[in-house]
C-alpha cells in the first residue's frame, strides 16, 4: 500500500531543502532521517513517521517546504485492523449530523498548556455556507463543543472522513501554532487608529528593502507583548570590579580549556540564582489573568544578534550549572545562532531573558518583556567612575542594569529588591555558593 509522507509543523512558514538523506528503493524504518531543513531561525531533520520502502521522492534540494509539503511516497506493508469502539467513545456506526446554515460556531482560543508557549492563535471567523453533512462521534461533537472547535473546519483521517478526537486535537494544535494574523501589525482589533499610507517618494529617492523573517516574527511578538503587557523597568549599576578582576585572572586557564569566560556567563548565574529568591520573577500569567504560573525550573534565554536578526536561544537549567558549564553552552549556542543551526527545542522554555548590549554600547535602555515571561533583564556597557568610599573617590567599573517587568504579576517594590539582590551577588560573587 502506497503511503504519502508530508512535512510536520515546522514552527515558521517555510523551509529550504538543504539535503535528502535517502534515496529510491531505500528501506525506512520509523524515526528514520528523510530530508533536512533549514529556516530562518534553524535546521532540523525531519524524522520518517512510518516504516516501508521508498517509492518516490518527491523533493530535491532547494525546494522550499511547508506543513503539509509532500517529502517522499512508500510502499509499505498492507495490515488488517479491526475497529476497536468503546462505550465512552462513540457507537459502531457514527450517525451523520446536519450542519444548519445558522449553527455557525467560531473557533474560540483554546487555553492550555500549549498556548503559554505557543503564538497566539488565529481565531478565524467560518462564514455560512450551505448544509453539510459531518461525520463523527457524540463523543467527538462533545470535544468540538468543548474546545469551541466548529467541526466543518476539521479534516477526517477515519474511514470515508469520519472525524476522530485525534482529528479534533490535531486541528487545536495547528491552530495554537499557526502564525500571529496580520492584525497585529495593523490596528485592526486592537483599539488603535489606524495608521495612514503616506507616499514617502514624494520627497526624495527611496529604497525598500524587505524585513527577514526573524525580523518579522520579532517584530509580531514584540507588539504583541507591548500591547498586552503593562512595562515598568527599574534602573541601577552594579559594582562589577572585582568579578571582572577574577573573570581576567581565569579566562587564561580556562581559554586553553576551550572555554571563553565572559561577563554575560557570570550574569546567568547571578540572575538564575537571584530567581530562586524571587519565584515571581521566573512565572507566567495565566492567560485568564486569574493565576501565576510558578516554574520549579529555571532557564534563562539570552538574546544573539546573528546578521538575519535576534534570536534567543535557551540556557536550561542554569541555576544547576556552574559559570564555566555556562560559559561553555552560551559559546556553542552562540554559534548555532548564528549558523541558523539552532533547532526549536533550544529556543523554547525560557522563564527568563538577559539581552546584553554591553558589547555594543550605550548607558541603559527598556527591554521588552518576552512574553510568556514576566521580567527581562537589559546589560549596557560598563565603564569606570568615580565612587566615593566614605573618605575618597575610587574608580570603579560599573555595570549598567534595566530590569523591565509586567506590573500586573510585580509590583515595584519587588522590582527595587530583585535589582538590589542581583547587584549585590554581582559585587560578590560568592554569595551564589552560599
Amino acid at each position: 500500500m502506497l503511503q504519502t509522507v508530508r512535512t510536520p509543523d515546522l514552527g515558521t512558514d517555510e523551509a529550504e531543502v538543504i539535503e535528502v538523506l535517502v534515496k529510491v528503493g531505500q528501506t525506512l524504518t520509523l524515526d528514520t532521517p528523510i530530508v533536512l531543513l533549514e529556516s530562518a531561525k534553524a535546521s532540523m531533520e525531519v524524522p520518517s513517521p512510518i516504516a516501508g520502502v521508498i517509492s518516490e521522492i518527491v523533493v530535491k534540494l532547494g525546494d522550499k517546504v511547508s506543513e503539509g509539503s509532500v517529502l517522499l511516497q512508500v510502499e509499505v506493508a498492507e495490515t488488517k485492523h479491526e475497529p476497536v469502539f468503546t462505550p465512552a467513545d462513540e457507537p459502531e456506526v457514527a450517525t451523520p449530523v446536519v450542519v444548519e446554515e445558522s449553527a455557525v460556531v467560531t473557533a474560540a482560543p483554546v487555553v492550555s498548556a500549549v498556548a503559554v508557549v505557543a503564538a497566539v492563535p488565529v481565531v478565524e471567523s467560518v462564514s455560512a455556507a450551505p448544509a453539510a453533512l459531518i461525520h463523527s462521534g457524540p463523543a467527538v461533537r462533545r470535544l468540538a463543543r468543548e474546545l469551541g472547535v466548529d467541526l466543518r473546519q476539521v479534516t477526517g483521517s477515519a474511514t470515508k472522513g469520519r472525524i476522530v478526537k485525534e482529528d479534533v486535537h490535531a486541528y487545536v494544535k495547528k491552530t495554537l501554532t499557526a502564525p500571529v494574523a496580520t492584525q497585529v501589525s495593523s490596528a485592526t482589533g486592537s483599539g488603535l487608529p489606524t495608521l495612514p499610507t503616506i507616499d514617502f517618494s514624494k520627497w526624495g529617492e527611496i529604497e525598500l528593502q524587505p524585513l527577514t523573517k526573524i525580523q518579522k516574527l520579532s517584530a509580531q511578538n514584540l507588539h504583541r507583548a507591548w500591547l498586552h503587557i503593562p512595562h515598568v523597568t527599574q534602573f541601577d549599576e552594579a559594582d562589577i570590579t572585582d568579578l571582572e578582576a577574577f573573570r581576567v585572572a581565569q579566562k587564561d586557564a580556562l581559554k586553553a580549556q576551550g572555554v571563553s569566560l565572559t561577563v554575560l556567563s557570570f550574569l546567568v548565574k547571578a540572575c538564575a540564582y537571584v530567581l530562586k529568591q524571587y519565584p515571581k520573577f521566573n512565572a507566567s500569567l495565566s492567560l485568564d489573568g486569574e493565576q501565576l504560573i510558578l516554574k520549579k525550573y529555571v532557564h534563562i534565554g539570552v538574546a544573539v544578534d546573528t546578521p538575519n536578526g535576534l534570536v534567543v536561544p535557551v540556557i536550561q537549567d542554569a541555576d544547576q550549572k556552574s559559570i564555566t558549564a555556562i560559559a561553555k553552552e552560551l559559546a556553542e549556542l552562540s554559534a548555532k545562532a548564528r549558523e541558523k543551526k539552532l533547532s526549536p527545542a533550544q529556543m523554547q522554555g525560557a522563564t527568563f531573558t538577559i539581552s546584553s548590549l554591553g558589547g555594543i554600547g550605550g548607558t541603559a535602555f527598556t527591554p521588552i518583556v518576552n512574553w510568556p515571561e514576566v521580567a527581562i533583564l537589559g546589560v549596557s556597557r560598563a565603564s569606570q567612575k568615580p565612587v566615593l568610599n566614605g573618605q575618597t573617590f575610587l574608580p570603579r567599573l560599573m555595570l549598567p542594569l534595566s530590569l523591565s517587568y509586567d506590573h500586573r504579576v510585580i509590583d515595584g517594590a519587588e522590582g527595587a529588591r530583585f535589582i538590589t539582590a542581583l547587584n549585590q551577588v554581582l559585587v560578590d560573587i560568592r554569595r551564589v555558593l552560599l
